[in-house]
């Protein structure tokens, strides 16, 4: 079964069951794509490669971006532009697309590594992209190493990273973000940590 044949049965109801508090996830991953690398601004463009059922749309709307949105999967695009109409969402492989003119911003969360040909990949991103290509990856699975040489490879020359320590599958107590805010800024604790714990946030600039 391909990954788009499998998202296609998952589309319905897919971020109420993978996320314990989808709404609170995914304002904290929007907060980490717009202040990591070069700020993004309200009325810049965002493109979601590999995304679902739009899950991002509404915090990274939330920030002033214009967003739109690109999956494999026909029912999650179909998903995707039932809970969000009027936003442009286009069904294509990642590694296929090519939007129709330039994007400030290209994020692609939990869906890097579908592409086969990485270097390839990165390099397409980076030829639309003007501001900053944003993805995020668990180092106990993806080394950090690899990811950036493939990076430089593509054309980026900026490139920061840094923890994410919110859990998908647990919800966080408001008053506890701070805290989690400031684990996720301690520097070689928090890149200590991530070897085991979390994810890791990516901003690349050509």
């Amino acid at each position: 079964m391909s990954s788009a044949e499998k998202y296609d049965r998952l589309a319905a109801g897919f971020s109420e069951r993978e996320y314990a508090d989808a709404v609170q996830y995914a304002a904290r991953r929007a907060k980490a794509i717009v202040a990591l690398g070069p700020r993004a601004r309200r009325g810049q463009s965002v493109l979601d490669l590999g995304c679902g059922d739009g899950i991002m749309a509404a915090p990274l709307g939330g920030y002033g971006l214009v967003y739109s949105g690109v999956d494999s999967s026909e029912q999650m695009v179909e998903e995707a532009r039932r809970r969000h109409p009027g936003l442009r969402f286009a069904l294509s492989r990642s590694e296929d697309y090519e939007p129709p003119e330039q994007v400030d911003l290209t994020i692609c969360l939990r869906a890097f590594y579908y592409p086969e040909d990485r270097v390839a990949f990165f390099g397409r991103v980076a030829s639309y992209t003007r501001l900053k290509f944003v993805f995020d990856f668990r180092e106990a699975v993806h080394a950090r190493g690899p990811i950036v040489r493939d990076l430089r490879a593509a054309g980026f020359s900026r490139i920061e990273l840094r923890p994410f320590f919110t859990p998908q599958n647990r919800r966080i107590p408001g008053p506890a973000l701070p805290l989690i805010d400031a684990l996720e800024h301690t520097g070689p604790l928090a890149s200590a940590l991530s070897h085991r714990i979390g994810r890791i946030f990516c901003s690349a600039t050509v």
